[in-house]
């Protein structure tokens, strides 16, 4: 029987959920987070600069919540410039509405908020959320996701008994909007002035290299337990080896999907991509441990940064962190990465989001239906301005978002006639989208002509990394494809010189960003986006939020433009039309709450 408190809690709880979502009842739990988007002063290489956090946290608070929740996110921004937030490798199941990315979504103006609303849908894993306009990501702005299992499908592993979040990047103490500045006039961005883990800077390792006084990390931890390690790289540009002094990695899932479980030394993890680790607590302790992020493919011979250093503790350690680092594989061994990168794979009997094992998904049967080889290629001037291009061509981000274009049938916007091949012809600035085959099955290429790493991400979907070598990709090439249990993820590294294919179910209808999470090739226009539509059902995707910000040419729309600060939920056509059921929800509590008093 439920008190009269509880029916109370239970009918505003209620409202708010008709309030901010328009949905009556729900069969999966909500979680529900108000967010403060701001700048806050910190140091975390010694010097004094702007960094963003959020709540008043550098880095973000950490979403935790398990497969098929619900999840409003109130986001105010309290930054002088707009803002929007993606959800790294979060799907968006036919809701691209909320994927936080230029072509998706109007920008939050400087003091305005916005509310998120998704369901991690038939998903599980470790990712990130980020702030994607203007660089911004480079200040800040980013926290970890944790979509656990349900109850009723087990881990493929035992249960850690700690589940740590890590955080490693490149770090420039220069200004965001200098960074800015440079990556327009360079095309690119010179070496960064060190390696944060988890927003701090280096322990003092070396006395020559690291000042006194920079906060580190330290990681306390039990002797004897296992614990999990979600470790992101949330860098500008930099490839990094993850290592921690005498002790093993064991991967166990990358970006929502549980892989071969496999012991390694160390981990090279590429720009935006995510991995998970058990690890236990088997030494003896006689002092603590490095946790070492240090850069790849970097001339690490002139390397004279501090290299991100943090501490493992446990909590019967005899003494502090002392001695040489541990030792970085060898820089110019690309080899060696690469292998290490096909060494990762898919645990197809493991069951993730659903019961059904992974390996369910026979992904090396299904008929290839369409075939992009997408080129990269230096900055290059485009219209007396470096640029960078996919396929000669270099994005250009229309002032109406591709989605509210879709909507609202704007002609002009967009194209959707991008090449499946480089041109014969000057790069050129376009807005040109890929007419993606709803339900196809799209088998796409990366060839790299630079001379850096890149990492390329897909939203609203996992492809499978079915290969990658050095050299040109050919049709020959797809004799060494792995037809089998190539990993599933969201982002992927290309080599330089070289060539990774993956493959892809087109079966989430929307608008989706394809891009390089380096962030001076995304800025300067290494992106496009994947237009997938249900021809059979107009109503296969999840409809327009009624908070939609309407921007370019659909402003004239947003009537309440000069008011609209202070709230972000549906609009007062939609609580209006609630009114009835908030009526009918008081009547029944109060006659429930009358029969139980």
């Amino acid at each position: 029987m439920l008190s009269s408190s509880s029916y109370s809690f239970f009918f505003f709880g209620l409202v708010r959920l008709l309030f901010l979502s328009g949905h009556c009842f729900a069969a999966d739990p909500f979680v529900f987070l108000d967010w403060r988007v701001s700048y806050l002063t910190g140091s975390p290489l010694g010097v004094k600069q702007q960094v963003i956090g959020i709540n008043g946290q550098f880095p973000g608070p950490i979403l935790n919540v398990t497969t098929n929740w619900n999840v409003v996110v109130n986001v105010k921004n309290d930054l002088d410039e707009p803002l929007l937030i993606t959800w790294n490798g979060l799907q968006h199941r036919k809701n691209s509405w909320q994927d936080g990315v230029s072509g998706t979504n109007c920008p939050i103006p400087a003091g305005w908020n916005w509310t998120y609303q998704f369901q991690v849908k038939d998903q599980i894993g470790s990712f990130f959320y980020f702030p994607t306009l203007n660089f911004q990501r480079a200040a800040g702005g980013f926290g970890g996701i944790i979509v656990n299992n349900r109850d009723v499908i087990p881990l493929p592993f035992g249960l850690p008994d700690g589940d740590i979040t890590i955080f490693i990047g490149d770090w420039y103490t220069k200004s965001l909007k200098k960074l800015r500045e440079e990556v327009e006039d360079e095309g690119e961005l010179g070496a960064p002035d060190g390696i944060l883990i988890n927003g701090l800077g280096p322990y003092r390792y070396d006395q020559d290299l690291v000042p006194e006084g920079i906060p580190f990390e330290v990681i306390n931890v039990e002797p004897g337990k296992t614990y999990r390690l979600r470790v992101h790289n949330v860098g500008v540009s930099t490839s990094l080896n993850f290592r921690i002094q005498n002790h093993n990695l064991l991967l166990v899932e990358t970006e929502g999907s549980y892989t071969n479980q496999q012991l390694y030394t160390d981990m090279d993890i590429h720009v935006g991509q995510s991995y998970s680790f058990l690890m236990t607590m088997d030494q003896n302790a006689t002092s603590d441990y490095y946790i070492v992020a240090s850069p790849r493919f970097s001339n690490a011979s002139s390397w004279r940064k501090p290299v991100g250093v943090a501490v493992l503790h446990y909590s019967n350690s005899m003494g502090p962190a002392s001695g040489p680092l541990p030792n970085p594989p060898n820089e110019n061994d690309v080899f060696t990465s690469m292998n290490q990168a096909r060494s990762i794979r898919w645990n197809v009997t493991a069951s993730g989001a659903r019961p059904n094992p992974q390996g369910s998904f026979k992904y090396g049967q299904i008929t290839v239906t369409d075939v992009y080889v997408i080129l990269s290629r230096p900055p290059e001037l485009i219209d007396g301005k470096l640029r960078t291009a996919l396929n000669g061509i270099s994005y250009f981000s229309p002032s109406t978002p591709l989605k509210l274009a879709q909507q609202f049938s704007l002609p002009g916007v967009y194209k959707l006639d991008f090449p499946n091949k480089i041109m014969n012809r000057p790069p050129k600035l376009d807005t040109s989208l890929i007419n993606g085959t709803f339900k196809g099955f799209m088998e796409i290429i990366f060839q790299n002509n630079n001379t850096a790493v890149h990492s390329y991400h897909l939203d609203g979907y996992a492809f499978f990394v079915v290969g990658m070598d050095f050299g040109l990709w050919t049709e020959n090439s797809r004799g060494t494809y792995n037809k089998w249990d190539g990993v599933a993820r969201s982002t992927v590294q290309v080599f330089p010189g070289a060539w990774t294919a993956i493959l892809v179910s087109l079966d989430n209808s929307g608008i989706w960003n394809l891009r390089a999470e380096n962030l001076d090739a995304w800025y300067l226009g290494q992106e496009l986006y994947l237009s997938v539509i249900n021809p059979e059902k107009d109503t296969d995707e999840m409809a327009m939020p009624a908070n939609t910000i309407y921007c370019g040419a659909l402003s004239p729309l947003q009537n309440d433009q000069a008011h609209r600060v202070n709230f972000s939920g549906a609009s007062l056509i939609s609580i209006g039309s609630n009114i009835f059921l908030i009526n009918l929800l008081m009547a029944v509590l109060a006659l429930s709450a009358s029969r139980h008093s």
